[in-house]
């Protein structure tokens, strides 16, 4: 760990995958930042049960550019650095394609696009350009990391919600295009392509009609945990060799296997 406590900048960290990630990270000794888009309390009660002092609260809607520079201006004024930027707030709707109404389907395209990918586009921009200003060290760690999480539905597909298998299809073509493009400068990109994971939101479809079909999925038997998922995020904004930049990373429980 460096003799400064890294800074890192978690999106959607009031709840699931983003509460797991910031409470892990801070765990490790990290300060962070979190963001949240409209649920205040719950953000505040993951604060509440990350380690060490200095952690902070951000709110910004991800689909708004302008929020995007706001978000990291305001990081930098709270914490004077983002070594760390985990791209992790994500939605998902349902617009199936023969039963979509044609107004409900580009909607469907424009919300996710800009929250998936536009977000984490703009983020990235503003953390890259941070952190490509720093001074180089001699730090396995390099000038900084950014992970995204994207989903198996990128490789697989997402019948049900076309738009959002197409936005982490291109999310993970966006880390491995910056990973090759910031190599030199010593920031690295990794990201992650979880499936189900056991978060409040997926319980209503584990313990409804669909959860023997989803579990049947799994040849653990169940699906990934927050805090195995939290692990590798973890892992990869801290501890991952420099040689791993630009890897998309399974992390599904053997539910999807591309080859």
């Amino acid at each position: 760990m460096s003799p400064t406590p890294r800074v890192a900048l978690v999106t959607g960290a009031s709840r699931g995958i983003g509460a797991a990630i910031a409470i892990e990270l801070a765990r490790r000794g990290v300060t962070v930042a979190l963001h949240y888009r409209t649920q205040a309390a719950a953000a505040e009660a993951v604060r509440a049960r990350c380690n060490g002092q200095g952690h902070t609260l951000h709110a910004a809607d991800l689909g708004d550019t302008a929020a995007c520079a706001s978000l990291h201006d305001d990081v930098l004024k709270a914490h004077g650095r983002v070594d760390i930027l985990i791209n992790n707030a994500g939605i998902f709707v349902d617009h199936p394609p023969l039963t979509t109404a044609p107004d409900a389907w580009t909607a469907a395209l424009r919300d996710i696009l800009a929250t998936n990918l536009a977000g984490p586009w703009e983020l990235s921009g503003h953390a890259l350009r941070h952190m490509a200003a720093r001074p180089v060290a001699d730090d396995p760690f390099g000038r900084g990391r950014i992970v995204n999480v994207s989903s198996r539905g990128a490789f697989r597909g997402e019948p049900d919600s076309p738009a959002y298998g197409a936005s982490k299809a291109a999310l993970n073509a966006l880390s491995q295009s910056l990973a090759k493009a910031l190599a030199p400068s010593g920031i690295y990109v990794y990201a992650l392509a979880p499936g189900w994971v056991g978060t409040d939101m997926a319980h209503a479809h584990l313990n409804g009609p669909d959860g023997a079909a989803i579990l049947a999925q799994h040849p653990l038997g169940r699906v990934t945990s927050p805090e195995e998922l939290a692990a590798l995020a973890v892992f990869c904004a801290l501890d991952a060799p420099a040689a791993m930049t630009g890897g998309v990373l399974d992390i599904n429980g053997a539910s999807y296997l591309r080859t």
